[in-house]
């Protein structure tokens, strides 16, 4: 079973959804996934409490909603799942209670979520999505993610895509930072090309 990492609900166990139509992403994974935020935030030696503190985080494709969690677990806030399966979205609500974790969860495909414009732009956006989802399909929607508003200027992408799949080619604006490969599992994090900040 799944767990929180660290953080204010560190050691909370996960319920996962059953059935096959997620793939929760391996606490390993999710921790090394973290220990790069936090690094990235300039928070790493920080209070775990407190290493997302103020950071606004997007969940897409959120299945058990681990990972928003773990952000929240952190102090990130406000965080928001996307999880377009109804059943898996009300595992999510189980495990903010289980938690005592809090954010809005989004019962919608993240393509029609993202058509909207954002109501507020984001510092980190999570994207675990299911192995079927092309590298095409997948960077139309971090395109529209950015033409929509959804990430703050100097935020980034953080995606999770098995090796076997390859590296998408990134949306204009968007370059690869660095990238961390375990496993299967590869997590590219991706930035505003410095051409494409805002001043």
């Amino acid at each position: 079973m799944s767990r929180i990492i660290t953080g204010s609900a560190k050691g909370a166990r996960l319920i996962t959804p059953q059935g096959s139509q997620t793939r929760p992403t391996t606490d390993r994974v999710r921790e090394a996934l973290f220990s790069s935020l936090s690094t990235w935030a300039g928070t790493a030696a920080e209070d775990p409490a407190e290493q997302l503190s103020g950071l606004a985080v997007l969940d897409l494709f959120a299945g058990s909603g681990a990972l928003g969690l773990e952000a929240a677990s952190r102090g990130a806030d406000p965080v928001t799942w996307v999880e377009k399966d109804h059943g898996v979205a009300a595992v999510i609500k189980q495990n903010q209670k289980h938690t005592r974790l809090s954010g809005r969860i989004v019962t919608a495909s993240v393509r029609n979520f993202l058509a909207q414009p954002a109501a507020h732009a984001n510092d980190v956006i999570l994207l675990d999505p299911p192995y079927e989802l092309s590298n095409d399909e997948l960077v139309t929607l971090m395109a529209t993610a950015l033409a929509h508003g959804y990430l703050l200027s100097d935020g980034i992408f953080v995606v999770e895509r098995s090796v076997r799949v390859g590296e998408p080619d990134w949306p204009g604006g968007l370059e690869l930072s660095w990238t961390r490969r375990y496993g299967e599992s590869c997590l590219y994090f991706c930035r505003a090309a410095e051409g494409n900040k805002d001043d």
